[in-house]
């Protein structure tokens, strides 16, 4: 029996590295330091998955062997004009560069699931800026920790006790040494923990931004109430954040995906950039999948755009809503796809997803999926961060070791190894 410590979490942006799994007769038998969400995959991830390489034939999927997979999906991308390549979230930042480098090979798009989740994030960037700072700045110095739009108790459960209102940092040690404001459109289990919970009206996040900037700078509010709260309350809030020693604004897809967004983050980078008056201030997206940051930085390394990248130019072009994945499928100019490690049949728009069935594509994933059930390819991968190592980044950028505890089942190959074989096969079908 074989204790691995320091095992880092391939299940959300937290990307905890105190992990520690008890291996025996390569089955993991016990995890400690785990949410309940990350137990249960190191203790059933072997469960219910693809055993095999398969392929659609007369309506049903039949196993072949790697060789004949990695080759089917080789001449479906070299024979389109203008194939995609989405997913990777849940890929080791190596298989990420192959990913980038094959869409370059076969002249695509390279596109992740930030489209669905913090790309007017990095809109907002673009525009703005983001001063941030890391998690352990936070757990160490934070007094003021504000979530906007998010629900870390259910999203990210290990969040407020690792990095946030419950940890024990070097300069704040105790829960009262630190307050907790949640923003959001309801109650949420995380409400429970807050100091202040300030529940505002649907869509209505750039306004109360807005006002607390004018209230900053000892303007004026003539209204009574700003997104459904009183002014008095906005007035009390705004007296919070310009009193506090060090505040972070922790934001999700309340504001990336309410009305406004990308404006949104203008906004919330604008507040933060006024608090830095008063303040230390910081702002960091509550990202989902464990490696989609890792996704935006090996994107960007590559082509200088952290998603939704055409590469059929010959050179990067980046418009995100013309050369995003689902803007090109739901055009109908996408004619191939290769999926990996993503779902997204499940989650697209139904005409959307209707049109990717169109098309011949194929699916890399451990799992089977509604995608994967519906592919022309499937090629089954090992589960990076528990059967092979690899990069990681967390949800403030900091770089991690994801460590290989366990051996694949004979035949099962990593992201990484699969998108290399696929490489190397275009590579000489073109000489």
């Amino acid at each position: 029996m074989a204790v691995i410590e320091d095992v880092v979490c391939p299940i959300c942006g937290c990307v905890c590295d105190d992990i520690i799994v008890t291996v025996e007769d390569n089955k993991i038998k016990k995890v400690k330091n785990s949410c309940s969400i990350s137990a249960t995959k190191f203790l059933n991830f072997h469960k219910h998955r693809l055993p095999s390489p398969l392929i659609k034939k007369d309506g049903d999927q039949i196993p072949i062997s790697l060789e004949e997979a990695v080759e089917k999906v080789a001449k479906i991308l070299v024979n389109a004009e203008y194939p995609a390549i989405y997913g990777l979230a849940l890929s080791s930042c190596e298989a990420q560069g192959l990913g980038v480098e094959l869409a370059e090979e076969i002249g695509g798009v390279i596109d992740n699931q930030t489209v669905t989740c913090h790309g007017p994030t990095a809109l907002g960037l673009h525009d703005v800026g983001m001063p941030t700072c890391t998690l352990g700045e936070v757990r160490h110095r934070a007094d003021l920790i504000v979530y906007w739009g998010c629900n870390p108790e259910e999203a990210h459960p290990r969040h407020l006790k690792r990095y946030s209102v419950l940890s024990k940092g070097r300069f704040r040690k105790e829960r009262e040494e630190r307050k907790m404001v949640i923003i959001d459109v309801r109650k949420t289990k995380s409400t429970k923990q807050a100091d202040l919970f300030l529940q505002i009206e649907p869509g209505q996040d750039f306004e109360l931004m807005s006002a607390l900037r004018v209230i900053l700078n000892f303007d004026e509010i003539e209204e009574e109430s700003v997104a459904g709260l009183p002014i008095e309350k906005v007035e009390e809030f705004a007296e919070l954040l310009r009193n506090c020693e060090f505040g972070i604004i922790f934001f999700g897809l309340g504001l990336t995906m309410s009305r406004g967004k990308e404006r949104n983050i203008d906004a919330a980078v604008s507040l933060v950039r006024d608090l830095n008056k008063w303040a230390k201030f910081s702002i960091i997206p509550m990202r989902g999948h464990y490696n989609v940051t890792g996704m935006n930085e090996v994107t960007a390394w590559q082509t200088g755009y952290a998603y939704a990248v055409d590469l059929s130019h010959g050179y990067p072009w980046y418009n995100p809503g013309e050369t995003s994945f689902v803007d090109i499928l739901r055009r109908g100019e996408c004619d191939a796809a290769l999926i990996i490690a993503s779902d997204p049949v499940a989650h697209f728009p139904k005409e959307i997803a209707r049109n990717l069935c169109k098309i011949p594509f194929a699916v890399i994933d451990p799992h089977p999926s509604i995608s994967s059930l519906l592919a022309d390819i499937v090629i089954p991968s090992a589960f990076t961060g528990i059967e092979a190592e690899g990069s990681a980044y967390r949800m403030d950028a900091v770089p991690l070791r994801l460590k290989k505890v366990l051996e694949p089942p004979p035949g099962i190959y990593s992201d990484e190894e699969i998108i290399s074989m696929i490489l190397e096969k275009i590579r000489s079908m073109r000489g």
